[in-house]
């Protein structure tokens, strides 16, 4: 199957980073190279690092980027800091992450991603390590509760956690259809009527088995420390919790004097280190969101490093 992934915000990421023609740019999440390319072909000079934890993913933006300066590197990007350094790099100018799931990701059924088909319980972006099936019969129903509630926000968290331990009791649970019927008859009908009730638990094991909260987590300050002054953090999320982080974290960049408000003058000497590009997150255009409708979620936050 080709790699196909449509660049969210493509032109409103490629401004946010300010591309300098001999700058050195870091894309964390190369996917198909949809916005590695419009960055390296942008680059006189300068050079393009591209990471991606996924073995398919590093093979179709090989071949789009073929003939570019762009390295690309496998790996997570949460490790982009020993990337960059292993590569010779101290700094870099701009760095881009576009999170979640990637469109053939999604509709490549051997993946397991899609609770559309039937396929192995798998869900593993690096295609290495604990996958969904693992996740799925291995946790308790308490920690199956949890991540469905907290990474799905799904309010049937409780009875999707109950029955999966309940049913798995008798064999163990191995496909992706297997899992979307005990979400089915975990929640009451009108719930199902509504949309597919499978979305949010998917979205949920997902986010588990890639660590996608703790990786982007460490990502924020890695990234953050390896701008050179005047660099840009460019980030697109697709989930409520994956921006309240990135919205948090940068307010954190952004925060000066952290005096209590009765010192009559500043004793700890903090400063801003970042400024915000855009105050409010930058969202689709309806025209996007009508042409890709994965894209309807996502929002764009960017952040300029302003002192070391």
């Amino acid at each position: 199957m080709e790699f196909r992934h449509r660049p969210v915000l493509l032109d409103e990421c490629i401004e946010g980073l300010n591309i300098r023609p001999d700058g050195t740019y870091v894309d964390g999440t190369a996917g198909g190279g949809g916005h590695s390319y419009e960055i390296a072909r942008r680059l006189v000079s300068g050079r393009l690092i591209a990471i991606d934890r996924d073995p398919d993913a590093i093979a179709a933006a090989g071949e789009r980027l073929c003939g570019l300066n762009v390295r690309l590197v496998r790996s997570n990007y949460s490790e982009a800091d020993k990337v960059i350094h292993g590569l010779g790099i101290e700094k870099i100018d701009g760095m881009l992450l576009d999170l979640g799931v990637s469109s053939y990701q999604l509709d490549n059924r051997e993946r397991g991603f899609s609770y559309h088909d039937d396929a192995p319980l798998d869900m593993r972006m690096s295609k290495e390590g604990m996958s969904a099936r693992d996740v799925v019969n291995g946790y308790s129903y308490e920690e199956l509760r949890r991540i469905i509630f907290e990474y799905g926000e799904e309010k049937y968290a409780k009875n999707i956690a109950s029955n999966i331990v309940k049913l798995r009791e008798s064999k163990p649970i191995e496909s992706t259809a297997e899992l979307a019927e005990i979400i089915k008859s975990s929640v009451p009908q009108k719930a199902r009527r509504d949309r597919n009730p499978c979305r949010k638990t998917f979205q949920a094991i997902r986010m588990e088995v890639n660590n996608e909260l703790g990786s982007l987590s460490e990502a924020l300050d890695k990234a953050f420390e390896l701008l050179n002054v005047g660099g840009r953090l460019v980030i697109i999320t697709f989930h409520s919790l994956e921006d309240r982080l990135v919205k948090q974290r940068f307010a954190g960049f952004c925060q000066g004097c952290t005096c209590p408000p009765e010192f009559p003058v500043c004793v700890c000497g903090k400063t801003p280190r970042g400024q915000l590009v855009n105050k409010k997150p930058i969202e689709p255009s309806e025209e996007e969101q009508r042409d890709n409708p994965r894209s309807r979620s996502a929002k764009l936050r960017i952040i300029e490093k302003i002192k070391d």
